[in-house]
């Protein structure tokens, strides 16, 4: 009799193993598969990486021809020129990449840079970015708050009182009096870290960032690209309401053609001409890029300085800017 009852217990035994079998067949199926996908969409996510890499750069380079045509071409920087003129569409590669983007005149700005000049706070410049911040309607606590934060990112020349400036030789230093003072906070590296300057909103930092700017070396304002508010703001006694009849007077096509020339259109005769740090050039821009299509677009930011030869060195550049 048991082998009888042993058999129907055999094959149910047979059936579940079976079924076992298929289910860890089946996880194992799945688990490979899943493992296939996921290493197929890490090579196709490497492989957009690179191809954005290469439109990004392709962009780079044309955009550091074209400023080094334009040099060639005309040593004044206007806003009728090919350089401000958006870069729309530039094909790139055999498999239709497409890069577009704007170049910015970065001395059409206030250099933060200037506020420090020889190792030392420069007060006209401080005076320049206080009437600034009024035009802009930023509170005057706020332009206080922007000049403490980047001076005290740079390396400062002590100076000694009246009073103490006799030598009588035995000074062991005799040259300490004009020492460098080691920076009393990290150097700002971008506009944009402007956020961290207390009381800075992001609404008064939105409003602020388009007439700023901060480079490695000082520099003037180009007369040929700045807004009213900024050339109202380095020219003293200069209002912004004739400072927004000059930029109509310029995009009309009245461009300045040297120094002597807006001056001269300032029709301010008391005004010293050494005080009008506004030329008609510029060395230094910024490119904001992006791949297309927009929908998964790459974007790029590059500092560019145009030299007097040769291609415009890349300072820096930042993907995702």
């Amino acid at each position: 009799m048991s082998p009888v009852i042993a058999q129907p217990r055999q094959r149910g035994m047979a059936i579940v193993s079976a079924l076992l079998i298929a289910a860890l067949v089946a996880v194992l199926a799945g688990s490979m598969l899943s493992q296939q996908s996921l290493f197929t969409r890490q090579l196709e996510n490497q492989q957009r990486r690179a191809e954005g890499a290469a439109v990004l750069q392709a962009g780079l380079d044309w955009s550091r021809q074209l400023l080094a045509e334009q040099r060639k071409a005309d040593p004044l920087v206007r806003r009728d020129q090919r350089w401000a003129q958006p870069l729309g569409a530039l094909p790139v590669g055999e498999r239709g990449g497409q890069f577009q983007g704007t170049l910015e005149d970065e001395q059409g700005k206030f250099n933060l840079r200037n506020l420090v000049y020889e190792d030392q706070p420069d007060p006209r410049a401080e005076a320049s970015l206080r009437r600034l911040f009024e035009l802009l309607e930023l509170r005057p606590a706020l332009a206080t708050a922007v000049t403490t934060r980047v001076i005290d990112g740079y390396p400062l020349r002590s100076q000694v009182a009246p009073d103490q400036a006799f030598d009588s030789g035995r000074g062991t230093s005799p040259g300490a009096q004009t020492q460098l003072l080691l920076p009393r906070q990290p150097m700002l590296r971008d506009v944009r870290q402007l956020a961290e300057v207390p009381g800075m909103d992001e609404a008064s930092l939105q409003r602020l960032l388009p007439f700023v700017t901060l480079l490695p070396t000082n520099t003037w304002v180009n007369g040929n690209t700045a807004p009213a508010e900024v050339l109202a703001a380095q020219v003293p006694g200069l209002s912004l309401q004739k400072a927004h009849g000059l930029v109509a007077e310029r995009e009309g096509g009245h461009w300045f053609v040297n120094r002597g020339d807006f001056v001269n259109r300032l029709h301010m005769p008391h005004l010293v001409l050494e005080s009008v740090e506004v030329g008609i050039t510029s060395d230094w821009f910024r490119l904001h890029g992006q791949t297309l299509p927009t929908a998964s677009a790459v974007h790029v930011g590059a500092l560019l300085h145009v030299g007097e030869a040769g291609l415009p060195r890349v300072i820096w550049t930042r993907v995702g800017a």
